[in-house]
């Protein structure tokens, strides 16, 4: 009964979507404020559905219901209960499910909070809402029902792909979907003001709030799936270039471009038409990758569907909504005016040249992915694109990219002084070089561009901590001045700074891990060690264990430096019965911002077994750099100016064009 009750109210969400879709935009078209007003009311509607659904299939998965197949293909009594919640989004259905859920709170926030928008614009933004959300909702109903039935009911389930069995999965999807789907308000936005032909600081002063917030949780859910993938995969390492990675990493270069274009349009009201732009890409880059991952064409641990139909489906959902975006940009944008003119060195133009190298990688990424797929699809020949393409094309783009990121900060708007700029930066200059000479110094022969990548991720860092000091007069006036002026800085400012200092953390660890990590493949048996580094890694023996619904045998090493004992390792290999398959789970030892890591391969005939080793330096400093990054913008989000809404000018404008 309860997956009828689930399968009904998707089918009302459907419904009210529809709804959603079609009354509010007559009523902005036809000035009826009465029509118009049902957007909210049905959006917060839509959403009770959407999560009357899914809270039916969520029953299901923890009640062990197996005459529903989704709970069926992907569920076992005895899985632990934190599985069995990951098992309704760790599967093709599921999945879609939950994006659709969050597409409806997100309709549902902007129900809440959107009293500043004028009504026309409020009712068309939650029409193309409704109009997305219905796309989807038609997709699940048709082609991916998560409430079939199956009769007979199986008396056991057939258990979760062991791989997704981690507490990172548990956590990395939503916090992916929120970012993916986060940026459909600001697609939506960009379509109002398209259809209304208007666009002013107000509207990038009501999208900054939506595109932070999803550029906030695609970081975190990119980097969460970037560590699951270190430490569950075994590989060692933290970025695949996986066409599923690149999936994420497209929206995100884009959504980033479109925060910086706003803070222009905001600023100054220029660049509105090139921001338009950037909200429609950022939203259809999220959909190709929910195309990517959940059609099939990929064949990846995250992708589910293996059904032709699905894959034509979405491929339709995805022609409808970015074709149409696009012809409507290409017909309404010419008439749009291009905004305030500014000077090459200016605040504007250090932004632009952010967007410019932001655009070119992401346009990098998005040939390595798709042409691989498309050379396929047209001849048949299968070709493969991997790291040694992206790391040729992207790493140059964002070298000039990050050398330039403390100067923006520095700059004027609308006219800047360069050499003013850099004279500011002379300490973060000099912190550079010393790091450079430093690390030249202690490596004595090691990679040669590896300082130059310190002494970069240093200059950032700096950088950054030299705008906040600029600002607050800290070597200019007295210590309390300073330090007060410091306090009354806009939360912006300060969010800023924090997100580029997380840059600079992130490429710090990443030039530590990429040049200076060491590893060691050996077959080892009981009582024999291995060097690494400056550590000693003795085998003491393997140990059986058995686990909820797995068993696992667990290779202990005894870990030292300079002959005193500091931890002990035990990678494993676990095996499913249910689902007769094997996973490895590395072990990893924190030291400082490094890492030693274990990952344990097959037994010998002779006792031995192979295992593979490393030592990361500075690895845990790229996941901190994401973690500094979303506090930044959590900072500049908590920010008052993007809680009070629209400018009052900008808003008074806005306020005396009476509605047609």
């Amino acid at each position: 009964m309860i997956a009828e009750i689930g399968h009904y109210a998707l089918v009302l969400a459907l419904g009210l979507a529809l709804v959603q879709m079609i009354v509010p935009a007559w009523g902005a078209r036809t000035g009826d404020a009465g029509l118009m007003s049902v957007a909210g009311s049905t959006a917060l509607a839509q959403f009770a559905f959407t999560g009357t659904a899914f809270a039916a299939l969520a029953w299901c998965h923890l009640a062990s219901d197996f005459s529903v197949a989704n709970v069926y293909e992907n569920s076992h009594s005895a899985k632990p209960f934190l599985y069995k919640l990951t098992g309704i989004w760790g599967n093709h259905e599921g999945s879609m499910l939950l994006w659709v859920l969050i597409l409806a709170l997100f309709g549902a926030l902007v129900a809440l909070f959107s009293a500043n928008l004028p009504m026309r614009l409020r009712a068309h933004v939650l029409a193309v809402q409704g109009a997305i959300a219905a796309a989807f909702d038609l997709f699940i109903l048709l082609t991916s029902n998560p409430f079939a039935r199956l009769s007979p009911a199986p008396y056991e389930g057939r258990d979760l792909n062991p791989v997704l069995q981690d507490i990172g999965l548990a956590v990395h999807p939503p916090l992916l979907y929120l970012g993916y789907v986060g940026f459909s308000i600001s697609f939506c936005f960009a379509m109002a003001a398209l259809i209304e032909g208007r666009i002013d600081a107000a509207w990038a002063r009501w999208v900054r709030p939506w595109a932070l917030a999803a550029w906030m949780f695609l970081t975190l859910g990119i980097a969460m799936g970037s560590y699951w993938a270190y430490y569950e995969l075994g590989w060692g390492g933290f970025w695949f270039w996986d066409p599923v990675e690149n999936a994420s990493l497209m929206p995100w270069l884009a959504g980033t471009a479109l925060l910086h274009s706003a803070v222009v349009m905001e600023k100054r009201e220029a660049l509105k038409i090139w921001t338009i732009l950037l909200a429609i890409l950022a939203f259809s880059l999220s959909l190709i990758g929910t195309f990517l991952v959940r059609s099939g064409v990929l064949t990846s641990v995250h992708t589910f569907a293996n059904d032709p139909a699905r894959g034509v489906f979405i491929l339709m959902i995805l022609v409808a909504f970015i074709g149409g975006a696009f012809a409507l940009y290409a017909w309404r944008a010419p008439a749009l005016k291009a905004g305030g003119l500014f000077a090459p060195i200016s605040r504007e133009g250090a932004l632009v040249l952010n967007n410019l190298f932001l655009t070119a990688a992401c346009a990098t990424v998005f040939v390595g992915t798709l042409y691989p797929l498309a050379l396929e699809a047209l001849t048949g020949d299968k070709i493969s694109v991997g790291a040694p393409f992206f790391n040729a094309t992207f790493a140059p783009l964002m070298v000039p990219l990050l050398a330039a990121i403390p100067f923006g900060p520095l700059l004027a708007w609308k006219r800047g002084d360069l050499y003013a700029a850099a004279q500011r930066l002379l300490a973060a200059f000099g912190l550079a070089l010393l790091a450079v000479a430093t690390v030249f110094a202690v490596e004595q022969g090691g990679p040669v561009l590896a300082p130059f990548g310190i002494g970069l991720a240093v200059f950032v860092m700096a950088g950054a901590a030299s705008d906040i000091v600029e600002r607050a007069g800290l070597l200019r006036l007295p210590f309390p001045t300073a330090l007060a002026r410091a306090a009354g800085l806009p939360r912006s400012a300060w969010g800023t700074a924090l997100a580029h200092f997380g840059v600079g953390v992130t490429l710090l660890g990443i030039v530590g891990n990429t040049q200076w990590s060491a590893e060691r493949i050996v077959a080892l048996k009981p009582g024999e060690t291995v060097s690494l580094r400056q550590y000693d890694l003795t085998f003491e023996g393997a140990v059986p264990r058995a686990g909820p619904n797995y068993r696992e045998l667990a290779a202990r090493l005894t870990v030292r430096r300079k002959g005193e004992v500091i931890g002990v390792l035990e990678p494993s290999k676990r095996t499913f019965p249910v689902r007769g398959a094997t996973t490895t789970e590395a072990a990893l030892m924190t030291r400082g911002a490094s890492q030693l890591y274990a990952s344990v391969g097959d037994s010998e005939a002779d006792g031995s077994v192979m295992l593979r080793l490393y030592h990361k330096p500075l690895v845990l400093l790229i996941w901190l750099g994401a973690l500094v990054m979303v506090a930044g913008g959590l900072l500049s989000l908590s920010d008052r100016r993007l809680r009070v809404g629209a400018p009052k000018p900008a808003r008074a404008r806005a306020a005396a064009q009476p509605a047609e």
